[in-house]
């Protein structure tokens, strides 16, 4: 079958890891399932995986990808969590100590089929596209985890979201309006300002600006080059959550901030099943939609992943499977 995978690590040229041909059919150990993916979204932890962060040479070749929505055995149309927990592991699923995402351990979703745990398949609404639903189980399950869970924002508070343009922090400022949250956005490039303010937000500003006022949150995912400004910019009480840092992962402390206004620092990781299907609720509820900026075949896929790295995206990666 096709698939993308990762034929090799490279940290300085990831593109160049990447590979895109035929891999064997998934082989559903007992409990598991086969999917047939009808689209798959890309995500930054497939360009990760590529420059052999949290996948090693030893597990390579692998099929890349965490995201999909398909057909299961049954002829039912589902949406995937990529989240492997423990069979025997109770509760939050991010919280298990073996837990892995799909094309960690296990092939990914960037192919004609991908094999999941049955207990990891959520039903998509008809009236949400195959696309669509590909977008949610990465970037917007982590964002709605962020706001909702973590960070336990409230209708008429205010939110600040560091990098818009990225695919959590879209779905943040997206997600946040659609919740009746005053979102604040910030990023250096005009054109993803003008997209934060398209996807909802009260106000966009430059990165580092001076905002009029502090916030009640403040929604983290770029790392060391925000996080000063994070930081300074909440209120006394206020909650800091973080999901990443893509602009790395060595932050300064400004601890006296964080401990003379009692500050909330709340680590934050993909999100539960029972979230996933909350997510794929309020979508269906609401109306929302991703932002995709272009949706292509499987055979191209080496095309999206130029872009996400370049970061010439204003909106999701969504990959094709044509049949």
């Amino acid at each position: 079958m096709l698939a993308a995978y990762a034929a090799r690590i490279d940290p300085e040229d990831p593109l160049s890891a990447l590979e895109v041909g035929d891999v064997p059919q998934p082989e559903p150990p007992a409990g598991w399932v086969t999917v047939d993916v009808r689209a798959a979204a890309l995500n930054h932890h497939d360009v990760w995986s590529l420059r052999g962060i949290g996948l090693p040479e030893e597990r390579l070749p692998m099929v890349l990808g965490c995201d999909a929505a398909g057909v299961d055995p049954d002829g039912n149309e589902v949406i995937v969590h990529c989240v492997v927990s423990d069979p025997d592991w109770r509760g939050d699923e991010t919280l298990d100590p073996k837990m892995s995402l799909l094309s960690e351990i296990h092939p990914g979703t960037l192919a004609e089929r991908v094999a999941v745990p049955a207990r990891n398949l959520v039903p998509k609404p008809a009236g949400l596209s195959f696309e669509d639903a590909a977008c949610l189980p990465t970037a917007w399950l982590t964002a709605y985890r962020m706001l909702f869970v973590r960070g336990a924002l409230a209708p008429g508070e205010t939110v600040l979201v560091q990098g818009a343009g990225g695919g959590v922090a879209s779905a943040a400022i997206a997600l946040g309006h659609a919740a009746g949250l005053r979102v604040w956005a910030t990023s250096r490039d005009e054109r993803k300002r003008d997209l934060a303010l398209e996807l909802g937000a009260a106000a966009a500003f430059e990165a580092g600006a001076r905002l009029p006022e502090r916030v009640d949150a403040v929604i983290e995912t770029v790392g060391e080059a925000t996080w000063k400004h994070s930081v300074r910019s909440l209120k006394p009480g206020g909650r800091l959550v973080v999901a990443g840092g893509t602009s790395g992962l060595q932050p300064p402390a400004e601890l006296p901030h964080v401990f003379f206004r009692q500050l909330n620092v709340l680590g934050s990781t993909m999100g539960t099943l029972e979230e996933l299907r909350q997510l794929v609720s309020m979508l269906e509820v609401t109306g929302l939609r991703p932002r995709i900026d272009r949706t292509i075949p499987l055979a191209d896929a080496a095309e999206g992943f130029a872009a996400m790295i370049a970061g010439d995206l204003l909106g999701k990666v969504v990959l094709r499977v044509d049949r």
